[in-house]
């Protein structure tokens, strides 16, 4: 990875200042969630951004503070005149993320999203943060499990032009014994992996050179201090978390809104490589102090960003070479009153359909609330907790009753995957939202039987009894919904008259109940896992002749079996004595 590692040139005012407007421009393009926060300049305060650490030690970041790529997206649509960044970016080259690498984005992002679902991690974030590290694991270069090959390093953190980190894993991570340094697609360092590693693809392993694992890993870590990364400013939080350098922000957020224009997937070993690196110049021009540009600016690094004092390294957007001094601990603002933007008023249904969805099934629609302010304005971050109330078993994902969601920029909060329970009936989802005067919406919901939509015998052989006897082989059925097999469906066995199954036999062929008395009605039978059933023994009375058995299952699939009685061939009748007038 060393060799592809550069940082920002400066190719004088005209280079810089194109920078400055594509970052700009792709912000600008974005909604709330995507917008730099304010003074996003490079000679602003990092502290603006809200910096905060998800871990102890290392400065708090992730990764070390490693060097990443700091290649931009594409600005300019290849096309006639006006063709811009606001075109859709799906269709470019460098829109492409590998399949297996996209797969992983995606996974992680539904793994939390049951996990800690008021963070709204976008997987689009690990894109960016994947193709600032590593570009995309080199292009997709991971074998069949996603793991890199061969393993992603990056430079030691010698303090030489990096920062200094002794080893803290005995080289098992990153083959270094001396110092510590970045690994695989995400670029965590051992100290920090040791804390946050993941095993995402369930081989028993958490290795930071897997991106399944790596990427869940970066989510979770994202996702930490309780943040809502749908909120612009913990978005920025969650970064700087991760490499504490106000350029490494910039760029991150420009792949971020390239990405939410657009993606497609590519093969594996196929996406588009950071350029090659080049030697940074630092610009004199940049002295602390100047205040924030007037348009985002990445500045350029002429070390490693966001270095540890004592290092020889420089502070970004700091034409300096000198050690980077600390920033003063931001001091708590005072408490202002709430203005009438900023007030909870209502709460209200954001589109929620009908709640329905069968027995052990995932109801397909989510539980949507929308809180507005006291001008009945959309309001973000409010705390709303839906719950689960009632006997049917259904519970959020994650096996909870009870989650808590903040609201978005729309004002909307969106509860997890509801999964029904075994059990048929009805439930409610509530909504509650307000301290003070807390807002209340009930939703009603409904969990049906499992159901099958066709049933058959599995295979076809003769079923025959002799009277008085118990039919030799058993009744075996399999039922289906949809053509797949019908687990845990509840199926009715009655003797019936006729195929038509209008009326009950009380004659001919019989089950037996747990005292052993005859009965010709089953209920409470229930597929297995695979949809078979299999009848208990059933026995013939003293009658000959053809019967009838009726299977039904819920959802209204049905079956007709016949029951032979009659007794083996050959066997002759009991002979009878003659009356008296017939003797001799």
């Amino acid at each position: 990875m060393a060799a592809h590692i550069r940082r920002r040139l400066r190719k004088g005012a005209t280079t810089t200042a194109v920078a400055a407007a594509a970052v700009a421009a792709l912000a600008a393009s974005q909604a709330p969630a995507a917008t730099l926060a304010d003074g996003a300049g490079g000679n602003a305060d990092p502290r603006a951004a809200g910096e905060d650490t998800a871990s102890a030690g290392n400065d708090g970041a992730a990764t070390g503070n490693s060097p990443y790529y700091t290649d931009l997206p594409p600005l300019v649509t290849p096309g006639g005149p006006g063709s811009s960044s606001s075109l859709p970016a799906a269709g470019s080259a460098e829109a492409g993320i590998p399949a297996t690498i996209l797969a992983a984005y995606k996974q992680a992002e539904r793994t939390v999203a049951t996990t800690d679902p008021a963070c709204r991690l976008p997987w689009q974030l690990l894109a960016a943060i994947g193709k600032v590290e590593s570009g995309q694991a080199r292009g997709g270069r991971v074998d069949a499990d996603g793991t890199a090959s061969p393993r992603i390093l990056g430079p030691a953190l010698n303090g030489q032009g990096f920062a200094l980190i002794k080893d803290t894993d005995g080289g098992a991570y990153d083959g270094d014994a001396v110092h510590d340094r970045a690994v695989g697609p995400m670029q965590f360092i051992p100290s920090t992996w040791a804390s946050w590693g993941q095993d995402a693809n369930g081989d028993g392993r958490k290795d930071p050179n897997n991106i399944y694992d790596a990427a869940l890993a970066a989510g979770r870590y994202l996702c930490a201090n309780d943040r809502d990364l749908a909120v612009g400013a913990e978005l920025d939080q969650a970064v700087l978390s991760y490499n504490r350098s106000r350029e490494y922000l910039d760029t991150v957020r420009s792949w971020f809104s390239y990405y939410q224009r657009g993606t497609h997937e590519i093969p594996d070993g196929t996406g588009t490589l950071p350029t090659t690196p080049s030697t940074p110049v630092p610009t004199p021009s940049s002295r602390p102090g100047t205040g924030p540009s007037a348009t985002p600016s990445p500045k350029p690094s002429p070390s490693k960003p966001g270095g540890k004092p004592g290092t020889g390294t420089s502070k970004p957007g700091d034409g300096s070479t000198g050690p980077a001094p600390k920033p003063p601990a931001p001091k708590p603002p005072a408490p202002k009153p709430s203005p009438p933007s900023e007030t909870f008023g209502s709460l209200e249904n954001a589109g929620t359909g009908p709640l329905r969805a069968t027995a052990g099934r995932t109801f397909e629609e989510r539980v949507s609330v929308r809180a507005r302010n006291a001008l009945g304005a959309p309001l973000a971050r409010v705390p709303v907790t839906f719950t689960v109330t009632g006997d049917t078993g259904t519970l959020f994902a994650g096996g909870r009753k009870a989650v808590t969601v903040r609201t978005g920029a729309d004002g909307t909060a969106t509860a997890p995957e509801l999964r029904a329970g075994e059990k048929a009936g009805e439930f409610t989802v509530t909504a509650v939202a307000g301290t003070g005067r807390p807002r209340t919406l009930t939703y009603a919901a409904t969990v049906t039987a499992r159901q099958a939509d066709a049933i058959a015998r599995t295979d076809d052989k003769a079923l025959v009894a002799a009277p008085g006897e118990k039919f030799a082989d058993a009744v075996t059925v399999a039922a289906t919904y949809q053509d797949a097999a019908a687990a845990g469906v509840a199926v009715t066995a009655t003797m019936v008259k006729d195929r038509a199954g209008t009326t009950d036999n009380d004659k001919g062929p019989y089950f037996k109940d747990a005292a052993g008395k005859p009965v010709r009605t089953l209920t409470g039978l229930t597929t297995d896992a695979e949809g078979k059933l299999r009848l208990p023994e059933i026995y013939a009375d003293d009658a000959e002749g053809t019967y009838l058995l009726r299977l039904t299952t819920e959802g209204g699939a049905s079956v007709v079996v016949e029951l032979t009685v009659k007794a083996p061939e050959g066997t002759a009748p009991e002979a009878t004595e003659p009356p008296e007038a017939a003797k001799p």
